[in-house]
């Protein structure tokens, strides 16, 4: 197994990227940065929304397995950014390449916003994909045109819905920082749906999940994640109280809008395939926190996947 990677740099990858290192599985790195620690024999630089020859770049990366993780991902905007689109262009480009050179396996990171969040509970094989904005709209034709070219190829594919991944390395506006940043007097109070259940997971066991995937050569769609909603009001309280500090900063703010009550996954499908949440709630908390002590004095250490 030799494994390309996209999206190396971004908030998963670097999860992903150390694993398979410490698995001592070969992988090259698809992008326009190199990650930290990688060396320049494992790097095939590129912007993936440049129009370039994919056939090119894969053949010189010489992979048996494809983990495609790049994808617009600015908190707050990807909902609705027109690079979706372009996403879904590169993307079916860089699959059809990856399949007529030889390929033999693809994993491609998809979302649980491709589900109808009404629903609550989805499951892969029966909970209707309705996607109610442009990310998962796009998320979701990229699923339909990727698989339709593995099946034209005979290549296996697997489409990971990822539910809510958390840990050290996220953007500064996601939910989990900025509670920390509130919660330590560092940031203005802001409010929550304290009432609402959601999935959370820890980074690492997002990237077991996706390492998984690629060594089970799986096909289909998996939903990656914890199984176990939690209230964010809970979560709130727990980190918390991990903190040493006072919730209420947070939970006597109004909520900012209306969300689902309930939006979480069921991960069976994942687990007859042998992964195991490694983290729960409290632990991958506690391991984010110390996690971001030490990444401030070293930024890579946060991945060292401890």
């Amino acid at each position: 197994m030799k494994v390309l990677l996209t999206g190396a740099g971004g908030f998963l990858g670097r999860y992903v990227l150390r694993l398979l290192q410490q698995l001592d599985i070969p992988v090259v790195a698809l992008g326009r940065t190199r990650p930290n620690g990688l060396a320049q024999s494992s790097f095939v630089g590129a912007d993936l929304l440049s129009g370039t020859d994919f056939s090119s770049l894969v053949g010189q990366a010489g992979a048996s397995h494809l983990l495609h993780l790049a994808w617009v991902t600015e908190h707050g905007q990807y909902w609705t950014s027109p690079q979706n689109f372009r996403w879904v262009d590169a993307s079916t480009r860089l699959v059809q390449a990856f399949c007529a050179a030889g390929g033999r396996h693809v994993v491609v990171a998809g979302t649980c916003a491709e589900y109808d969040w009404g629903k609550g509970y989805c499951h892969e094989d029966t909970t209707p994909l309705t996607p109610a904005t442009v990310y998962g709209v796009a998320k979701d034709a990229t699923r339909r045109l990727v698989t339709v070219l593995c099946v034209q190829h005979e290549v296996r594919c697997a489409w990971a819905r990822i539910f809510f991944p958390f840990g050290a390395g996220e953007a500064p506006a996601r939910l989990l920082p900025r509670l920390i940043e509130t919660l330590q007097g560092r940031s203005a109070p802001f409010g929550v749906n304290a009432d609402a259940y959601r999935d959370f997971l820890q980074a690492q066991d997002v990237a077991q999940g996706l390492v998984t995937l690629l060594r089970s050569d799986a096909s289909g769609s998996y939903n990656i994640s914890s199984a176990q909603p939690v209230q964010i009001g809970a979560l709130v309280r727990t980190l918390a109280q991990l903190l040493g500090q006072d919730p209420r900063c947070v939970l006597e703010q109004a909520p900012q809008r209306a969300e689902p009550a309930v939006l979480a996954g069921d991960s069976l499908k994942l687990q007859a395939l042998g992964w195991r949440q490694q983290f729960t709630l409290v632990q991958g908390l506690e391991k984010t926190l110390r996690d971001l002590s030490v990444s401030t004095q070293n930024p890579q250490a946060a991945f060292h996947g401890a």
